[in-house]
């Protein structure tokens, strides 16, 4: 494998190549300028603009290198590819709420070995390298040891993409709100899955997201100590979309109803 400090430069100068886009035109958008894919699932030139910046410094730098990005090329795995999410939190965007990022990730043969998660509105970097840590600034980070369900904090995202399924979510997010401290959606599941990393949450659940949506946030979980998983528990996530991360002690409790509420209803 060639440097994983290059890999990691390169990705974190694309990311704030790319929120250099974002927030010249946060707040200026109109609607002509918004793109519906389907419902509740939106796009914009700014999307389009953030990943055609992401993919020019990949390709110079390395023009070979597989890339799956969300709003153009979906290569297949290779030795390298790079799954990119130019904007995670378009609906916030659109609307002028301050929560969103770059999310960038890189597989080497199948596996997922870098990620990067930008926030550019609390100028917030998270890295994740395979074997060697996670880290918010420079600084090393690691998920919360909360163990008591009662004193967890939890996030989630509503399934705008399946809403066929809102019942059986309403079920879990019931049962999960009332027997944990509180439940937070704020609309990005990147940045969701990141405070998972570093401790702000303990645990989150969502069905249905993408693989740019999941892969970089993975790596850096893994690497600051907390566990992520499909709904059954397997190694899947990526391909399901279907999504349980906490810290290590707190993830049997999360698995087991979510597990539970969806058993019967959906695939892992």
């Amino acid at each position: 494998m060639q440097s994983m400090n290059e890999f990691k430069e390169l990705a974190t100068f694309a990311a704030q190549e790319a929120a250099h886009i974002l927030m010249d035109n946060f707040g200026a958008l109109r609607e002509k300028d918004i793109e519906s894919k389907s419902k509740s699932d939106f796009v914009t030139w700014v999307d389009k603009s953030s990943e055609q910046r992401i993919i020019e410094i990949i390709r110079e730098k390395y023009p070979h290198h597989n890339i799956c990005a969300e709003e153009s090329t979906q290569d297949e795995a290779g030795e390298y590819r790079w799954i990119i999410d130019p904007l995670d939190g378009t609906t916030n965007y659109i609307h002028g709420v301050p929560v969103f990022a770059v999310s960038i990730g890189l597989e080497w043969n199948g596996r997922l070995v870098l990620g990067v998660v930008y926030d550019p509105n609390r100028k917030e970097m998270f890295y994740g390298e395979k074997g060697g840590g996670a880290f918010l600034n420079g600084k090393a980070i690691a998920v919360s040891k909360i163990s008591d369900p009662a004193m967890a904090l939890l996030a989630t995202g509503y399934p705008f993409r399946v809403n066929r399924y809102i019942d059986v979510y309403q079920q879990s997010f019931k049962e999960l709100f009332l027997q944990v401290s509180g439940v937070r959606r704020a609309g990005s599941a990147a940045l969701d899955l990141c405070y998972v990393a570093c401790g702000r949450y303990d645990g989150f659940w969502e069905l249905d997201l993408k693989a740019w949506d999941l892969a970089a946030a993975a790596v850096i979980i893994k690497e600051a100590g907390g566990k992520i998983s499909d709904f059954a528990g397997g190694d899947n996530v990526l391909d399901s979309g279907n999504t349980v991360a906490a810290n290590a002690p707190l993830y049997p409790f999360l698995l087991q109803t979510v597990k539970k509420n969806f058993a019967g209803t959906i695939d892992a």
